[in-house]
């Protein structure tokens, strides 16, 4: 029987379950007796002075029980999640087409649904802003702006031999989670509150739903066996869907379900962010860089919710893999009247890479040179390796990835060949490009590098954990799973995790960052190594030998001639009167931030990866195709390959996405018009490449003390996909003559790949 788990590939806890159906979501829950259904009362306005609100013809609908506005909050009226002012119900002014300013609870779905359009919202029109460049120069924010420097950028700049200024500007990103928000309160004992919540940060909306009800935060217990997706859509803004229904079910009494359908989970939740990015660089002859100073201005939507935070981590990683001798990096987080924009996969990092990878682009087209040298050249190295926030870059990997990269992947060749297919073809012309990752693994927010977990060996030998992460289809379970059964060496099939709750772990913090498996996994090594340290004593005493010489080997507990059966050893030390039970808490060594000067050392270490994409774009249609992607990633010692295989591969394919393909609209007025699959078109499987290679690197142990090694994983891929940006750039670029640099955005749609290869032929004339 082989008990090493760590390191093997087992499947995701829940996949069969989800595949023939059997796993359970907060819908399939059985409904509670007396359960009232719940639907929401939406602003017609993206600005608007509210003046009044009736919802008479709303409670007059056979089946409705009640209604509920700003007024039946009976705590504090404030979800803010990071600074204060978000409203759960606005009672002044609604902020957004969407916004909602009401709910109706009623029997059935149905009746909630139709009562709620029958309410009748009066009030004055009130002038709007849409765009990003509008609220930057009218200097709107959500909060003050922020400001990153090393050294003297503006001598810097003047010092440079070349100089070159440019922006681009990349859209947002609905989540498209297949299960939409969804929450079910229910009254409990004693005044208290039940709450299944679909949450990523379950302790944040105990929290802030006690705070709507005036109550201790002991009172509410959020529940979370599982979520249908997240990608950083259910960390703040759960709260919201929860807090709703929680409000409701304190005013009846009765349980409250709302459960958004797609409509209007993307009309009234918060998206990526979009941003607009601006660089003034300085360089030399070769194309080192000398001198950076990048704005980058974010559309945060009506309200800040985790856009400071979102910011925070843009400008730490707007250098992506590349030293800059001397830096300045401003942050605008603009307000928009549209959703509150929240976290999404990578938190502002993508947003940060693409400025920087766009600016070496054009730096080595403006020279005429190859742009993977250019991005060698300017790699962190020694002498060379202190980041714009101050913290210096330990065990960086990317130089001999790339060696190993360009091998494998045989770029030098494709290269030549690529080119000479460009020479000879007039219609289709091919791109190549190659670019690296370096993430930054940690919250930003030193006090959020923390976890807790609670174990429990019960006398047949089976274990029970539970811990504060939150398994959203990442394979956080079977990750956690792996590391209990690799402390105590037994069967996977030995341990049980079950659904995260507030009342099991408290004060946790969201299952976000790429930090699950680190935090939540040393929580329960911990607790495990409590555990098993009590057996083992137990055991020599036993055995007569010295506890040092006890080992836990194939479900057996050895020492010389000596063995005793795990359950066996389990069952003897509760006869004994041994505790079986222990909590874990592991938090983040070496990590600190100062959010004002903007420095420190955010970061416990970095994950690194590197893809090199290649495409075919159609010069007249703007239609593309990816027609093959290479690449290696860093996962450390990774715990779980099938796993880490499994969330790049789909981190890739979401990134993609946004990139290219996931297009947001507006009407004039506010209105979201793609909202629904009908309308905002999302990639599938069919959008990867024929060929697409995934290669962990290997012997890549982690050299700081995380869990058995690893890295964090969930994140850092969706990043890779910047090189098919860069490819299709590179194709646009092979229409035009020598020192051309294509300007394109993102998403890049066939509309804008068109419109930059007219732009790219006109400045070639």
């Amino acid at each position: 029987m082989d008990t090493t788990t760590v390191g093997h590939s087992f499947a995701h806890d829940s996949a069969a379950r989800h595949v023939d159906g059997r796993a359970i979501f907060i819908d399939d829950l059985p409904e509670p007796r007396d359960l009232l259904h719940a639907h929401l009362v939406t602003s017609p306005w993206a600005h608007a002075r509210l003046s009044g609100i009736d919802l008479a013809p709303c409670l007059a609908v056979p089946g409705v029980v009640a209604v509920a506005t700003a007024a039946d909050v009976p705590g504090v009226n404030d979800i803010g999640a990071i600074l204060k002012g978000e409203p759960l119900f606005p009672d002044e002014v609604v902020e957004y087409v969407g916004h909602p300013v009401a709910a109706v609870a009623a029997a059935t779905p149905a009746a909630a649904r139709h009562a709620a359009s029958l309410a009748r919202l009066t009030g004055e029109a009130l002038p709007a802003v849409f765009d990003i460049r509008t609220a930057l120069e009218r200097e709107e924010y959500v909060c003050a702006p922020m400001t990153m420097t090393r050294g003297d950028v503006a001598a810097a700049l003047a010092a440079a031999p070349l100089r070159l200024q440019g922006e681009t500007e990349v859209g947002g990103q609905d989540h498209f989670y297949l299960e939409t928000h969804v929450a079910l309160a229910v009254p409990s004992d004693g005044g208290a509150l039940h709450l299944y919540s679909g949450t990523q940060h379950p302790s944040e909306v105990q929290h802030l739903v006690a705070r709507l009800l005036g109550l201790p935060q002991a009172a509410v217990t959020v529940e979370v066996r599982r979520l249908g997706g997240a990608f950083g859509g259910k960390e703040s803004q759960a709260t919201l869907v929860a807090g709703m229904a929680s409000v409701l079910a304190w005013k009846t009494g009765r349980p409250v379900k709302l459960r958004l359908d797609r409509d209007d989970d993307m009309t009234i939740t918060g998206k990526r962010h979009g941003f607009l990015l601006r660089w003034d660089v300085g360089f030399d002859a070769d194309g080192r860089l000398r001198g950076v100073d990048m704005l980058l201005a974010a559309g945060c939507g009506w309200s800040a919710d985790l856009s400071p935070a979102v910011m925070s981590r843009a400008l730490s990683h707007a250098d992506n893999a590349y030293f800059y001798p001397a830096v300045r990096f401003r942050g605008f987080c603009c307000k928009t009247n549209s959703q509150s924009n929240t976290a999404f996969r990578g938190f502002g990092a993508p947003q940060g890479m693409i400025a920087a990878e766009a600016m070496l682009d054009d730096v080595a087209r403006h020279l005429g040179r190859d742009p993977l040298a250019v991005r060698r050249l300017n790699f962190y190295g020694p002498g060379r390796d202190v980041t714009p926030y101050h913290q210096t870059v330990e065990h960086f990997r990317l130089p001999a990835m790339l060696e190993q990269l360009e091998g494998s992947a045989e770029l030098a060749v494709r290269r030549a060949a690529l080119d000479a297919f460009n020479a000879e073809s007039p219609v289709v012309k091919k791109g190549l490009a190659t670019m690296p990752v370096k993430f930054g693994v940690s919250f930003n927010n030193p006090m959020m590098n923390q976890a807790g977990a609670l174990l429990m060996v019960y006398t047949d030998g089976s274990i029970l954990v539970n811990h504060g992460g939150i398994e959203m289809g990442q394979g956080l379970y079977v990750k956690v799973a792996q590391v209990v059964a690799e402390v105590f060496q037994v069967p996977l099939t030995m341990i049980r995790v079950s659904a995260t709750r507030t009342d099991k772990v408290p004060n946790t913090s969201p299952t976000a960052a790429s930090s699950g498996a680190d935090l939540n996994g040393m929580a329960a090594l911990q607790a495990a190594e409590i555990v098993r340290g009590r057996m083992a004593e137990v055991a020599a005493e036993r055995f007569g030998v010295p506890v040092g010489e006890v080992r836990f080997e194939d479900g057996v507990i050895r020492s010389g001639n000596h063995h005793i059966d795990f359950a066996e050893l389990a069952e003897l030390c509760h006869a004994q009167r041994v505790s079986l039970s222990a909590s874990g808490f592991y938090r983040t060594p070496k990590i600190h931030f100062d959010a004002k000067s903007m420095t420190g050392h955010p970061f416990y270490y970095y994950s690194h990866g590197l893809a090199a994409a290649e495409v075919a774009v159609d010069t007249l249609t703007g239609e593309w195709k990816a027609l093959r992607v290479d690449i290696l990633h860093d996962v450390g010692r990774s715990l779980n390959p099938a796993i880490d295989r499994g969330q790049i591969e789909g981190a890739f394919l979401q990134g993609l996405g946004w990139l290219t393909m996931e297009e947001l609209v507006w009407d004039r007025q506010g209105t979201l018009l793609t909202h629904a699959p009908s309308t905002y078109k999302i990639p599938t499987a069919r959008d990867l490449p024929k060929d697409f290679r995934v290669e962990l690197l290997a012997n890549a142990d982690n050299p700081e003390a995380t869990v058995y090694r690893s890295k964090a994983v969930g994140e850092p891929p969706l990043m890779l996909a910047i090189s098919v940006w860069l490819a299709l750039r590179d194709a646009v670029a092979a229409v035009a003559g020598p020192g051309v640099r294509p300007t394109m955005g993102a998403p890049a749609t066939p509309e804008r790949i068109l419109a930059a290869l007219d732009a790219a032929k006109a400045g070639s004339r």
